[in-house]
């Protein structure tokens, strides 16, 4: 079997790396090109690269697939299969139609539920106990194809989106792995997803890590998981960024929204919300590192008492 792979963040490494150690057939790799990062602005290589790179792969960058010169590339490739995660780019019907079993995606949530681009913090904003994984067959839609497998996966009380993408990213692979060859065989039926049953997702942006302290604690809680580690969940003390970077919902009388108030045990303060106190348990200054509470507050005395902004 000759697989081609397109992916680009670290969500896709994981099911590259799980078909390479398993001589599963990967013969190159696609993925965005590099791009400007950092407060240099040197361009930086994705994940996938790095990793197709080390494994020795050859790796293609096109800014997209649908010129013809393109989509003669990948066909001089000759791939049985393209598998993809995380790709980051919309596949037009002419480049679908080179492999010869298709394209294969890895979806990081239960289809069709979390339609979209961000279904892994969908999941914990949400409250899930449980998400998973969906191996699909790709049409011209956005996550409108058949189903060839699934795999559930538990979301923990301390799963972020970076700790919940890593497990999804596994699971994902390794179930590829059981897929590749019976589909390849003519093993497998493809169902059809219920497009009643869909729901959908968009982008996180920065702005949705601002903090409004009178939304209940619970709901800021999983905010503050399913934004880290970006945008991160945000507030502001003496005019700098605060971010949040671990907290925990307590059940307790709330009297004023965003003030601060002292704790015992692990979070050393909370801040009351529109129901019950946020318990902090550690946190970053602008331009500081992480931090628990407790060394916070040991460093900042003022600050219980202090009213924060909603």
């Amino acid at each position: 079997m000759r697989i081609v792979f397109m992916g680009t963040p670290e969500f896709a490494v994981a099911p590259l790396e799980i078909m390479m150690r398993a001589g599963a057939g990967v013969v190159a790799v696609y993925t965005q090109p590099d791009r400007a990062a950092g407060r240099g602005r040197a361009l930086a290589a994705p994940p996938v690269k790095t990793a197709a790179l080390a494994w020795g792969l050859p790796v293609y960058q096109p800014a997209s697939l649908k010129s013809a010169t393109e989509r003669e590339t990948l066909a001089r490739l000759k791939p049985d299969v393209v598998v993809v995660a995380a790709f980051g780019q919309i596949f037009t019907p002419t480049v679908l139609q080179v492999p010869t079993w298709g394209f294969l995606n890895i979806h990081p949530s239960l289809l069709p539920r979390y339609r979209g681009v961000s279904p892994v913090p969908a999941a914990i904003l949400n409250g899930d106990t449980f998400t998973g994984v969906t191996i699909l067959a790709l049409d011209s839609g956005v996550d409108t194809g058949p189903i060839l497998a699934q795999a559930s996966v538990a979301v923990t009380d301390w799963d972020t989106t970076g700790t919940l993408t890593e497990k999804l990213s596994r699971t994902g692979g390794q179930v590829l792995l059981e897929v590749l060859p019976r589909w390849g065989k003519g093993e497998l039926t493809a169902r059809p997803q219920d497009a009643g049953k869909a729901s959908y997702t968009r982008k996180v942006e920065k702005a949705d890590g601002e903090i409004d302290w009178n939304l209940p604690a619970t709901v800021l809680w999983r905010r503050v998981r399913a934004f880290q580690p970006w945008p991160a969940c945000y507030t502001r003390w003496q005019g700098k960024q605060m971010k949040i970077i671990e907290a925990v919902p307590i059940d307790s009388q709330a009297e004023r929204t965003g003030r601060v108030v002292p704790l015992a045990g692990d979070a050393a303060f909370g801040i009351e919300t529109g129901e019950g106190i946020l318990g902090v348990l550690r946190l970053q200054l602008e331009s500081k590192r992480v931090m628990t509470s407790g060394e916070f507050v040991r460093g900042q005395r003022q600050f219980p008492g202090a009213l924060l902004p909603s």
